[in-house]
C-alpha cells in the first residue's frame, strides 16, 4: 500500500527512532500527552537523539501547529507495544505538566483536524472508542483507538484527553460521515403558464415592468413565469398578494422547472450602483427602519446616493445630487428603472 503523510503538518523534524516500514495496515489512532506545553518543533527535537529510543508519528504544539517526526509508512516507538505501533498512527499532544494534563483549545482543535485527515487518507471509515481496556488492546467490537496506559504503567494520555476520547471519536465520525443534505421544499409564486414561449415572454416583461424580479422556467411543455422561491410558504403567499394587488393572476406552487434564458431580458435584481434610478416595489410602505413612507415617496423615482450594510440598504433621494436625502430603504424593496 502507498502511504502518505498529512498535509496539515507544517513542522518536519524526522526522528531516527523508528522500526522502518510498518508490518500492518494503519487502522488505529493512539493519542498521547507530552507533559509539557511545548511547540511542535520542540517535541520533534526531543525525539532526535538516538539514546532517547522514543518517537511518535506526529506531535501537536500548544499553539495548534502540527509536526511530523516519523513518516506514516514507518512504525514509531511511542506506545510501549510493537503490535500497537505497527498498526497505529501515534500523536503526541502538548499538555500541562500536572493532572489532568489539559491541552489548549488550539491543540485540541488541531487534534480533531489531524485525526480526521489521517482517517480519510487511510480509509478508516469510523473511529470506535471503548472504556473497556480488553476491547481496546484486542481490537474487538470495532475498537480502533488505544492509549499508552493500556500497555504500560502510565497515566498517558492524561485524564483530560482520556475522558474526551468518546467525544473525539464522535466529532471525527461526524466529519467522516456528514449527515445527508435534505432537500428543502420550495414554494414558487407563478403568474402564468403558457404553451407558446412568446406569450410567456410577454407576461414576463409585463411582470418585470411592474417592478417584480421574475424569471421564465420550462416544465414539460409549459413556459412558466415565476417570482421568487421561498422555503416558508407564508413568504410566498405574501409575494402572491403583492402580485395580485398589481393586477396579476397568481398562485403558489411547489413545481419549479428549468430556468429558460431570454435574450435581451434583464431582471430587477440587476446590479444597482450609486447614481442609478430606482422605484419602490408594489406594496412597499415603510423605510428600512420600519417608519411609514409617504405615499409620494412610494410613487417617486429615487436616486441611489449611497449603498450601505453590504449592499442591503440604499440611501436614496429624489434628487440626483446635493445633500438632501429622502431616507434609507431595503435593497430588496427597490427595483431598477
Amino acid at each position: 500500500m502507498a502511504y502518505t503523510n498529512s498535509p496539515l503538518a507544517t513542522v518536519k523534524v524526522l526522528s531516527p527512532n523508528h522500526s522502518g516500514q510498518r508490518t500492518h495496515a494503519i487502522d488505529t489512532i493512539t493519542i498521547h500527552c507530552v507533559v509539557g506545553q511545548c511547540s511542535a518543533k520542540r517535541i520533534g527535537e526531543i525525539f532526535l537523539p538516538t539514546k532517547r529510543q522514543a518517537s511518535s508519528n506526529y506531535g501537536i504544539g500548544y499553539d495548534g501547529q502540527i509536526g511530523l517526526y516519523v513518516e506514516e509508512k514507518n512504525r514509531s516507538w511511542c506506545t510501549s507495544s510493537n503490535s500497537n505501533d505497527q498498526r497505529a498512527i501515534t500523536i503526541e499532544v502538548a499538555s500541562d505538566t500536572t493532572h489532568p494534563y489539559a491541552v489548549t483549545d488550539k491543540a485540541y482543535t488541531a487534534l480533531l483536524d489531524l485525526v480526521t485527515d489521517i482517517c480519510k487518507r487511510n480509509n478508516i471509515k469510523k473511529l470506535v472508542w471503548s472504556n473497556n481496556k480488553s476491547d481496546r488492546v484486542n481490537h474487538v467490537n470495532g475498537c480502533n483507538m488505544t492509549v499508552h496506559r493500556d500497555y504500560a504503567d502510565k497515566s498517558c494520555p492524561g485524564e483530560y484527553l482520556y475522558s474526551r476520547h468518546a467525544a473525539i471519536a464522535a466529532e471525527v465520525n461526524k466529519r467522516l460521515n456528514p449527515a445527508p443534505v435534505v432537500a428543502t421544499k420550495l414554494y414558487y409564486v407563478q403568474t402564468g403558464a403558457y404553451g407558446v414561449k412568446a406569450n410567456a415572454i410577454k407576461q414576463l416583461n409585463a411582470v418585470k415592468a411592474a417592478g417584480f424580479d421574475a424569471i421564465l422556467k420550462k416544465s414539460g411543455l409549459l413556459y412558466k413565469v415565476q417570482v421568487g422561491a421561498y422555503s416558508v410558504k407564508a413568504n410566498a403567499t405574501a409575494m402572491a398578494a403583492k402580485l395580485k394587488a398589481a393586477g396579476f393572476a397568481t398562485y403558489v406552487t411547489t413545481s419549479g422547472g428549468t430556468v429558460v434564458a431570454v435574450e435581451g431580458s434583464t431582471t430587477a435584481s440587476d446590479v444597482i450602483k450609486v447614481g442609478d434610478k430606482v422605484k419602490c416595489r408594489p406594496g412597499v410602505t415603510t423605510y428600512s427602519n420600519g417608519v411609514k413612507m409617504p405615499t409620494w415617496v412610494q410613487k417617486s423615482t429615487l436616486y441611489v446616493r449611497q449603498i450601505e450594510s453590504n449592499g442591503t440598504i440604499y440611501l436614496v433621494s429624489t434628487l440626483a445630487t446635493g445633500n438632501s436625502y429622502t431616507g434609507r430603504v431595503k435593497a430588496s424593496d427597490m427595483y431598477k428603472i
